[in-house]
Formats: structure tokens, C-alpha cells, sequence
């Protein structure tokens, strides 16, 4: 199974502004759903609740230390090895890891993919994406949109392999 990270980050590698996106991009939008359409979502609690529901058509599997922790139309893993664990024995080809920076930081070192999406701005975050090494990442594809009525900043797509 494929382990990747789909991320947004800003110039600083800032993901995040009290449990929100700090940014607002239909176009990113639109790419995350083709992306992970009929895939396992993975995700720490926080990210879950930043969203506030199940991504429809998606598997959404919830990484929460809370036993109790209950999400409707979600499965629940105490761990990141769990969760890839599920996915894996439900068949799962590609599984898509998608926040937040703690559940990041623990992928980041077994992910094969990293589909970045850069957003052209410095903006105001207090949550942040984990140092990537440049020369573990090949670029195989990469795209510009600018910004418009629809995208508050410009950003570049990127699809990255792990050397």
C-alpha cells in the first residue's frame, strides 16, 4: 500500500490557524476531492473536528488517544500504525494521510508520495508542517494557479516520490 501525505502549506511551511485552513482555495479544494475520492482519509482528531463531519465517499479512519471517541460514518485507530493497518486489510492501494502536524511528523518518514500544495503567501499559522528534506523528494509533476476570484492566493501543485 502507498502511504501518502496530501498537505497545504504556506512559504514558512504553516498548515494551520486555531484548527482552520488560514486560506481559502477552490481549486486546492477541488484537487484534495479528486485526489482522495473512494480512498482511506487519515487523521488526527483535531483535523476530523477542524472539519466537522466524514468526507463523503472517502473512508475516513480518526486517530485519537480517547477510547470513548465515537464519529459517525468514521472508523477509529489509536495510533497511525493502526489506522494504515486498516487500511491495508481493507484493501486499500493508496492511503491518504491528511493532518494534522503531529499525525504529519509521525507519516512523514514512511510516506512514499507528498501531494504539496504550495500556497504563495506568509501567512499567520500556528501549526506546521514537518521539515522535508529536499533531496529525499523527486518532483513528477508540478502546475501553477494563480489567484482569482475563487483563490485567495496563487499556489503550485505538486506531486512528489520519495527517492
Amino acid at each position: 500500500m502507498i502511504i501518502s501525505l496530501v498537505v497545504a502549506m504556506d512559504e514558512a511551511g504553516g498548515i494551520g490557524k486555531m484548527g482552520k485552513l488560514p486560506w481559502h482555495l477552490s481549486a486546492d479544494l477541488k484537487r484534495f476531492k479528486n485526489l482522495t475520492w473512494g480512498h482511506h482519509l487519515i487523521m488526527g482528531r483535531k483535523t476530523y473536528e477542524s472539519i466537522g463531519r466524514a468526507l463523503p465517499r472517502r473512508t475516513n479512519v480518526i486517530i485519537t488517544r480517547s477510547a470513548a471517541f465515537e464519529a459517525v460514518g468514521c472508523l477509529v485507530a489509536g495510533s497511525l500504525a493502526a489506522a494504515l493497518r486498516m487500511a491495508k486489510e481493507r484493501g486499500e492501494q493508496e492511503a491518504f494521510v491528511i493532518g494534522g502536524g503531529q499525525i504529519f511528523a509521525q507519516a512523514l518518514p514512511m510516506a512514499q508520495r507528498l501531494h504539496l500544495t504550495r500556497v504563495h503567501a506568509r501567512l499567520d499559522c500556528d501549526v506546521f508542517f514537518p521539515f522535508i528534506k529536499e533531496e529525499d523528494w523527486v518532483v513528477k509533476e508540478s502546475s501553477q494557479h494563480p489567484a482569482d476570484e475563487n483563490n485567495e492566493y496563487p499556489a503550485t501543485y505538486f506531486l512528489m516520490e520519495r527517492q
